[in-house]
């Protein structure tokens, strides 16, 4: 790695590789000669820009391969890559841009008026096919790797801000180098590999995990613009490894052409960023004959544990801590708790970032006296030291001053023959503090009675843990990754 900068361990692979990006229609597009070339020239331009290290270069744009070589020139340059969800509004980016005070801006075409109102510096276009001003500009340059201590900062993130105003989560070039070789060990990437990336790049799943693992191979990208599962399906035979969230599979096992002939092909398949119901593992692997991989991420940390490719993978866990990894549970005290019992989920290691954009007392706070971040989430440690995310200590209820986690009641509502899915809130109530309430997708042409699953979770679970109420929708709020925004959930249903 040149000094540092973490572009140095890719640029290293490359020499390895031939075909980078491959269409759908099986054409390769580009190579990796293509990536270290254009990723040279964009970080030439941003320079003749006025571009310094540490500059922040914010992107909303759509999914494309001229996206991924700006996010490379950015690493290389010592620029701070800072993606953007395609889905915010005038509102939101607004916020980020007066938050992160960036020296460029590339959006689509049609957001030019919106961050021309918004922001006073240089912005750049590109449309989804990789089109725009941006690119227009670009000419061939050399350009060395800017030497960067691990430390530097490499991409800003904002969390999600379902609690307060979003946080900006500065990941270092020594986080992705950490993630990215713990990761190409513990899912043991082979030469021959074919990335399937149906994952938006404006995220950690689909930037840090799909794309920096198949760079750090050298292995071709079957690059699609989104997520579609017929389309996933027909790919499957030209692929070897596939990363989804939980949506994505249960709208695979929704196709009958998903089997095992369709995955033959296939070595690994991963699920994260968010809860795999046990149901959907257990299924997926008697259709397919592929036992899924279910990992933990978070934007802070990157990832942290998943369940071993060689090795039992337990339906219901993340598994156990990736190397250079450490993991405590401990109570609201600081003491570790017992085997089995829930804690508070600390993380510690290289992949951890180094804290939020500018705010030192937020980032003081997250961390304990050991350097241990303090995740939020409510997890349990079992024997085999294989952790399970039990939920968000902000989502855990306190109901008649006793503690429910949410996964807890939702896994037993998950396991009735009649029920798609379900998320467990906690709402107001005059008497208990907060109530039990459930929200339930029943399975197409299901019939099943509120009074039904409450008596189900009266058979299963303590009476302090039954749902006061139960509703029926026909789909969860998600978000763009596929976690359940249980804040709209708590909005919509809270008066009741």
């Amino acid at each position: 790695m040149s000094k540092g900068n973490v572009y140095g361990l890719f640029q290293h692979r490359f020499e390895h590789g031939g075909t980078f990006i491959r269409t759908p229609d099986g054409r390769d597009r580009y190579s990796y000669r293509d990536l270290d070339e254009a990723s040279a020239a964009y970080a030439a331009m941003f320079t003749s820009l006025g571009l310094e290290k540490g500059d922040r270069v914010m992107v909303q744009v759509e999914k494309s391969a001229e996206c991924l070589f700006i996010y490379f020139a950015c690493l290389r340059g010592g620029f701070v890559y800072l993606p953007l969800n395609t889905a915010y509004l005038k509102h939101e980016i607004e916020y980020f841009v007066d938050d992160a005070e960036p020296r460029l801006i590339v959006c689509d075409p049609d957001k030019v008026p919106l961050f021309r109102a918004l922001a006073g510096c240089e912005i750049r276009t590109l449309d989804r096919d990789g089109q725009g001003s941006v690119s227009d500009a670009l000419q061939a340059s050399r350009f060395d790797p800017v030497p960067c201590a691990d430390d530097d900062t490499a991409v800003i993130l904002y969390t999600s801000g379902t609690t307060g105003r979003p946080k900006g989560a500065m990941i270092t070039h020594g986080n992705l180098a950490a993630n990215a070789l713990a990761l190409h060990e513990a899912w043991g990437w082979i030469d021959g590999d074919v990335m399937l990336h149906a994952l938006p790049i404006f995220h950690i799943h689909g930037l840090f995990v799909a794309t920096n693992l198949a760079v750090l191979n050298a292995s071709p990208i079957l690059f699609l613009p989104r997520f579609e599962p017929d389309e996933v399906i027909r790919l499957l035979p030209q692929s070897s490894v596939y990363m989804g969230v939980p949506t994505n599979y249960t709208r695979l096992l929704g196709r009958p052409a998903l089997d095992k002939d369709a995955c033959s092909h296939m070595r690994l398949f991963t699920s994260g960023s968010a809860p795999l119901l046990v149901q959907t593992f257990t299924e997926f692997r008697e259709r397919t004959g592929h036992t899924i991989v279910e990992r933990y991420v978070m934007t802070e940390t990157g990832m942290n544990t998943s369940n071993p490719l060689d090795g039992p993978r337990k339906p219901g866990t993340v598994g156990p801590p990736l190397t250079g990894v450490s993991v405590k549970i401990v109570d609201d005290s600081g003491d570790g708790v017992p085997v089995g019992e829930t804690g508070n989920l600390c993380i510690k290691g290289r992949n951890v970032f180094k804290g939020y954009w500018r705010l030192p007392e937020k980032t003081a706070e997250e961390f304990d006296a050991e350097g241990y971040f303090r995740t939020g989430d409510l997890a349990q440690l079992d024997q085999d030291g294989y952790v399970s995310i039990v939920g968000r200590s902000k989502d855990m209820i306190i109901t008649g001053g006793l503690n429910v986690y949410p996964k807890e009641v939702e896994t037993v509502i998950d396991a009735m023959h009649e029920v798609e899915e379900s998320a467990v809130i906690g709402v107001p109530d005059a008497d208990f503090g907060e109530a039990v309430t459930a929200i339930v997708v029943r399975k197409p042409a299901a019939a099943i009675s509120e009074q039904a699953v409450i008596e189900h979770l009266k058979s299963n679970l303590a009476n302090f843990k039954v749902a006061k109420r139960v509703h029926f929708v026909g789909e969860l709020p998600r978000n763009t990754m596929g976690k359940v925004q249980k804040n709209i959930l708590r909005e919509q249903f809270g008066g009741d």
